[in-house]
């Protein structure tokens, strides 16, 4: 019985289960002016992003790349490049996708539009799915809503911990837990900015 119990308060400590719960906050501004435009304009940026231990991007991916072309030559190197790729294959998609589904505006490539919203991604936890353990991903991100033209800044939200996890913790692959952080950082600014626009005569 006591090898039962120690064997089961291992697996507990092992076990890594992430409660974060994302917060979507008005810093500056007000999105008054978005009321009754259809479509905005949208950019992603990543310069200075944090990742996980890391305080510069940089640093991870060098550490990752090495570790991974020391096991196997080349892998590094394809995981470098499914790293970026990842960002308008699969994240930048699925913040746009739900970003529209949950608000009244339709973001995406429209240069011509009087207003565009940039979503800067400041810090990525990728997370990890080990089948015994896990812990999902998160994002934390900055949503600045600009006028196109001049440039000038009408109001900015603050994303913190923006989760990213798989229905059945399937999500054994970085790409897919961090996928899924962007497309909750989408849901969530998306009703965000909606609620406020009700709000608004």
């Amino acid at each position: 019985m006591n090898k039962i119990k120690v064997f089961t308060a291992l697996v507990g400590l092992l076990i890594s289960f992430t409660t974060t719960a994302q917060r979507v906050s008005l810093v500056d501004g007000s999105v008054a002016s978005l009321k009754g435009e259809k479509k905005v304009n949208i950019q992603f940026d990543y310069d200075g992003m944090g990742v996980g231990s890391f305080a510069d991007e940089s640093d991870y991916v060098a550490k990752k790349k090495k570790d991974y072309n020391e096991k196997e030559p080349g892998r590094g190197d394809t995981w470098e490049k499914s790293w970026i790729g990842d960002r308008k294959n699969r994240f930048e998609p699925q913040f746009i996708e739900l970003f529209s589904k949950h608000s009244s505006i339709i973001v995406g490539n429209y240069p011509d539009a009087k207003y565009t919203l940039v979503f800067k991604t400041t810090f990525t936890e990728p997370g990890f799915n080990v089948y015994v353990a896990r812990k999902n991903a998160t994002i934390n991100g900055i949503a600045t809503v600009i006028e196109t033209t001049s440039k000038k800044v009408i109001a900015e939200y603050r994303v913190n911990k923006a989760p990213g996890r798989t229905f059945g913790g399937y999500d054994f692959d970085t790409g897919t837990r961090i996928q899924e952080a962007y497309a909750t950082a989408g849901k969530g600014l998306g009703k965000t900015i909606a609620d406020a626009l009700k709000k608004i005569k």
